[in-house]
């Protein structure tokens, strides 16, 4: 690992990635608790012939490869934090691992779609009574994997700035034991459906409609992640309140900026502004509201010609 002396008159590119984040002990929690329940459900599954409960233990498979992608992301974040080789510190190994678990939960969709499908027109003996005992643990160890993981304030988010500070590999975790709930809950509906309605098909059905709900939400963190990967502009509001503070001030005007994000709820910024009466770049920096997470500014100050 490459690590470099910062001197007095230099700064770090840490920005507080080298600190063991809230999700990283919540998701090994969450790794135990699935993979012992992936081993009931699959089991369970095969020996009752329930294509909604092998689904779910299918989906619990896949989530706890996933979840353990997410702890391997926040270790190597954390260890790597000092390493010199890292322009903006390791804060978008985060993304990647968020980016990287939810292609995992499309093609587990896909796979699911698939087998259900399968089921549909290849149907098996289902022992209901059983199979209704397990799915029902499945949604309440599921419940409880949630409640750990507890991204509920995640996913309100958008309405605030703060809330811009996604932690996508722990979105990622949430999103994973909440598709698990889902098909957890769709495969008990099933299975009422069939025992009490004699309607068998209801189980592969409702695997199609878990795997549709799941490959929509995933598609969702591909995007956002995707876009944290690629450096896509910051939100417009918080662009435009940098663009205000600075030309609210003199006779300041911003002729280019650009705010991108380098980490869960950290961002970097770089401007060029043009004044009549120019003053030095940390000037510009200090009237950046605090509040906007922007944590490494470069300017550059023009004089205006005109």
């Amino acid at each position: 690992m490459h690590t470099k002396t910062t001197h007095k008159w230099q700064h770090d590119h840490i920005f507080g990635q080298d600190k063991v984040r809230p999700g990283e002990r919540r998701t090994l929690w969450v790794i135990f608790i699935t993979a012992t329940m992936m081993v009931v459900e699959i089991t369970t599954g095969i020996a009752y012939g329930s294509m909604a409960l092998l689904a779910d233990g299918l989906h619990m498979a896949s989530h706890t490869a996933a979840l353990g992608i997410t702890t391997i992301a926040y270790v190597y974040t954390r260890r790597c934090a000092t390493d010199s080789r890292y322009c903006f510190g390791t804060g978008k190994v985060n993304a990647f691992a968020g980016y990287t678990s939810a292609v995992l939960l499309a093609l587990f969709a896909l796979l699911m779609a698939w087998e259900s499908v399968n089921r549909l027109f290849n149907p098996v003996e289902i022992a209901f009574n059983q199979a209704i005992v397990v799915a029902v643990l499945g949604l309440i160890v599921n419940g409880a994997s949630m409640f750990i993981l507890g991204d509920h304030h995640d996913h309100h988010a958008d309405q605030h700035h703060h809330s811009h500070a996604h932690d996508h590999n722990l979105r990622a975790a949430y999103l994973h034991v909440l598709a698990d709930a889902l098909t957890s809950l769709l495969a008990i509906f099933a299975l009422l459906a069939g025992k009490f309605l004699g309607l068998n098909w209801m189980d592969p059905v409702m695997g199609i409609v878990g795997a549709i709900l799941v490959a929509r939400w995933s598609m969702g963190l591909i995007r956002d992640t995707s876009g944290v990967l690629l450096d896509h502009q910051a939100p417009a509001a918080m662009l435009e309140q940098t663009r205000v503070a600075i030309e609210d001030v003199d006779d300041n005007r911003i002729a280019d900026l650009h705010i991108w994000s380098i980490g869960p709820g950290i961002y970097s910024a770089t401007m060029a502004v043009v004044s009549d009466t120019p003053k030095p770049p940390e000037y510009y920096k200090s009237l950046i509201p605090k509040g906007l997470g922007i944590v490494h500014t470069i300017v550059e100050v023009h004089r205006c010609q005109h």
